[in-house]
């Protein structure tokens, strides 16, 4: 059977479809295409990772439409029907031949191959080559943000440009407009036979009842349209001979049956259904009123915002003993729970029955880790035991965790069906993987629950559970694989020589954190409770040695500010029993030369800040860094402490100390400084050294050559030269740091300027004309323009005359929080794209 479905859900081994009249199935891996299938085949025979092979996620999202053709249906041990689909053209288009290809037609494909000039596709017609030019891809893949390329195995709606040699080759378009534009019509000789799901046709009423209606199309076609695809606006309104666009649904392989819809987002191909808001699944309505009851299937309900809701017939009540019809004529009110949402029915799908209303659970996304829930043993096997925890919700008990103590015979405390009550230990919705304990010592736990490694606080104490015992220590595990390391010395009060003999796996502990650092996921542990967090052991000296061997180059501090100056921030470490102050310069706030100056506009005395690295100590004051590129080099011991250890070829990081017209001179931690002479400064021509680098400037330098005698070192800091070997690796991880930073700043900002945090790039705002300058830009006002000057330049403008007085609407382009000065434009280029 051929069905039109909805993507729901993308796995790396599976499309979750939603079909017509509440029905859902599944798409494997292997029924994509014919091509995706050979490389899938290939990556396995060679057992590494092909580059020209994508995972699911990369070519699909939810809300695509589909057309899919059923190949099983099979019945799970439960009762329950799981139909498996399949979208490869070969399949879904076989009713078609080279002979009966016409231009105008609508049909699936598959890119096959990446060509020079555009792409070879597969839509499963024998002796026939279809061909994708890239001008009618663009905008497609402009609009889909799956990359700068279609990828092989990637599903696509083709309309067919020309036919060439009696259908031997055809040129395809996927062009938005043109696809969205496309109606079937009886020129292009569509048979019973080849019939497609998504074709827009027009269709007149022949017969109108109250379960729908019946509709003649393509001159000699007729198909059924149901109640519950009919237009909700207009359902009451049609009549006979009525002319409508209806866009097919299904086509039943032996009947012939075909079933159409008439809602309005499916009447243009390449479409997509309304999709339900996050918030509104599971949620709990105290009066959803009947429309209509149909005693064979269910009953329509209106919900508190207007929209329509179905409830099949043994979701209105508890058995079918208990039904009452009477219930459920038009305007009668019940409390009901929305438990799933059809997408190709753009319809809530609601159940009566008071043990789902009242479940705690009804997906994945409603549970959280550290919860403690009741389920019931499924099964149980080498790896643990399954557990049911509500309808379509399963967990795995690692054997790790069955007990607290390890157990070589579960089957004797455990048995099918037994109520278990667990704690979760981890759960991923998108994989619905679900990892549960049935360790008393972690249910009945009082403390904190670590989930993750920011809430790793120095002094937090809680419990966690031994995964590996060795000379070195123990390695102990909490929440959402969470982990660190015990080392030996603080294993107990006393040396424990052998950890592997006195430590389990499995082990619940208590354990205290005594250093964190989330970003490299390094969490540093001790079973001794009472002890100090933090390495403070080995600062047990007289009051003068402490001053000199405190702190150590690369040790993290958490500081708190005293003073604001102009070049740089006064600060006291926390936890520290002396009260030391220290200093961080402006520029070592932030590795983004621009982000410390806004941080530093940001900061006020007296706030924290966590994660700072003791640098130097100059002068009088302890100096520190926030710079996280020279943070993560120190910690990862990507650095020399003496000229000595300087080897040509060494890639370092350091900042800008000076800018010179010769040159730059950057400095690394514990001192060691280099010159990169103005040749070696940049990949392009450099006219002027201080239009390529600024003091303070984070930079990696590669060593060139070293002068010991003179103690000189020479670099190169020429980006092509600089690079570690995965240049696209090293890009996304500064832009993380830089968008990390600027939200945490945009936090601050909330704080002392509320204002500027409303203005967001890309965000579309109504301001009123104020003035407009000589120079052609323009100066806006409005309700939302408090403490901010909105300006857009004359380019910006588009070709719009405007006048001060004139309301307009514009987008929101940069934000320049030091200045309080907003960007805007008024091109209707911009604001035209989707946000």
């Amino acid at each position: 059977m051929l069905l039109l479905g909805c993507i729901k859900e993308v796995t790396d081994y599976e499309l979750a479809v939603s079909l017509p009249n509440g029905l859902s199935g599944f798409v494997p891996v292997t029924q994509i295409s014919d091509a995706y299938s050979k490389l899938l085949t290939k990556q396995v025979a060679q057992g590494e990772l092909l580059e020209e092979l994508s995972s699911l996620p990369d070519m699909y999202s939810p809300g695509t439409l589909v057309r899919c053709i059923v190949t099983s249906i099979e019945k799970s041990d439960d009762g329950r029907r799981s139909v498996k689909l399949s979208i490869d053209p070969k399949k879904v288009n076989k009713g078609l031949n080279s002979t009966a290809l016409a231009a105008g037609m609508l049909l699936s494909g598959s890119v096959l191959s990446v060509e020079d000039h555009g792409y070879l596709i597969d839509i499963g017609v024998i002796g026939t080559h279809a061909f994708l030019p890239h001008q009618k891809a663009k905008n497609y893949i402009k609009a889909v943000k799956k990359g700068p390329d279609l990828k092989i195995g990637q599903n696509l709606n083709c309309l067919i440009v020309e036919v060439k040699n009696e259908g031997r080759v055809v040129c395809l378009s996927i062009d938005r407009s043109e696809v969205a534009a496309s109606i079937a019509t009886e020129r292009q000789n569509w048979a019973l036979s080849n019939l497609l799901p998504g074709l827009v046709v027009k269709a007149r009423v022949q017969k109108v009842a109250p379960l729908g209606m019946k509709l003649t199309f393509l001159s000699y076609f007729t198909g059924i349209v149901d109640f519950m695809h009919m237009d909700p606006e207009k359902s009451m309104n049609y009549s006979p001979d009525q002319v409508v666009k209806a866009c097919v649904l299904s086509v039943h392989p032996t009947s012939r049956a075909v079933r159409l819809t008439l809602r309005a987002p499916f009447l243009h191909p390449g479409g997509a259904p309304r999709q339900l808001p996050a918030q509104r699944m599971g949620a709990v309505l105290e009066e959803a009123t009947v429309k209509t009851f149909y005693k064979q299937f269910g009953a329509v309900f209106e919900l508190d915002d207007g929209t329509l809701a179905f409830a099949r017939l043994k979701h209105l009540s508890k058995t079918r003993k208990s039904f009452k019809p009477g219930a459920f004529k038009e305007g009668c009110k019940h409390k009901c729970r929305i438990i799933d949402y059809s997408l190709m029915d753009e319809m809530c799908v609601v159940s009566l029955k008071h043990q789902i209303i009242e479940a705690r659970f009804l997906q994945y996304q409603d549970i959280h880790t550290g919860d403690v829930v009741q389920g019931k043993v499924l099964s149980l096997k080498s790896i643990g035991m399954q557990v049911k925890v509500a309808d379509g919700i399963r967990g795995l008990v690692p054997s790790l965790h069955l007990s607290d103590v390890i157990l070589k015979q579960p089957e004797k405390k455990y048995n099918i069906g037994d109520e278990v009550k667990c704690r979760v230990l981890e759960c991923n919705p998108g994989r619905k993987k679900l990892i549960l304990t049935l360790k008393k010592s972690l249910i009945q736990s009082k403390l904190p629950v670590l989930s993750n490694y920011e809430d790793a606080k120095p002094g937090l104490i809680t419990h966690g559970f031994v995964v590996c015992a060795r000379e070195f220590g123990c390695i102990v595990k909490f929440y959402n694989d969470v982990k660190g390391l015990v080392p030996k010395n603080e294993l107990g009060s006393e040396l424990i020589s052998c950890p592997e003999k006195v430590f389990y796996e499995g082990q619940v502990l208590k354990v205290m954190v005594l250093k964190c650092e989330p970003q490299q996921e390094r969490l540093l542990l001790s079973f001794r409770l009472s002890s100090k967090p933090g390495p403070e052991d080995r600062w047990k000296c007289t009051p003068k040695e402490k001053q000199e061997v405190k702190y150590q180059i690369g040790e993290i501090v958490d500081v708190k500010i005293l003073k604001k100056k102009d070049n740089g921030l006064e600060v006291s470490i926390l936890e520290d029993e002396d009260n030391v102050v220290a200093w961080i310069p402006t520029l070592h706030l932030s590795d983004f030369v621009a982000t410390s100056k806004l941080l530093w506009h940001c900061l006020q005395e007296g706030d924290v800040l966590p994660r700072v690295m003791y640098l130097s100590n100059k002068g009088e004051h302890i100096i520190l860094s926030r710079k996280s590129a020279v943070i993560s080099a120190v910690q990862e011991e990507q650095v020399v402490r003496s000229f000595s250890e300087i080897q040509p070829g060494m890639l370092l990081t350091g900042y800008v100390r000076n800018v010179m017209p010769f040159g730059v001179f950057v400095e690394f931690p514990f001192g060691v400084t280099g010159l990169a002479p103005k040749v070696s400064m940049s990949d392009k021509f450099v006219t002027d050294t201080k239009d390529h680098f600024v003091v303070g400037q984070t930079v990696i330098a590669k060593v060139m050559s070293i002068d010991e005698e003179k103690q000189r070192v020479l670099l190169n800091l020429k980006v092509s030269e600089c690079s570690s070997g995965d240049s696209a690796a090293e890009s996304f991880a500064l832009l993380n740091q830089y968008f990390k930073e600027l939200k945490g700043i945009r936090d601050f900002l909330r704080r002392g300027e509320p204002s500027i945090c409303e203005w967001v790039p890309g965000k579309r705002v109504h301001l009123v004309v104020q003035d407009v300058r000589e120079d052609g830009s323009a100066l806006f006002s409005g309700s939302s323009v408090t403490g901010v000057t909105v300006t857009a330049t004359r380019y910006h403008l588009g070709d719009k005359n405007i006048a001060p007085g004139e309301k307009r609407k514009a987008l929101v382009l940069h934000v320049d929080a030091l200045t309080s000065e907003v960007h805007v434009s008024l091109r209707e280029e911009l604001l035209k794209q989707r946000p």
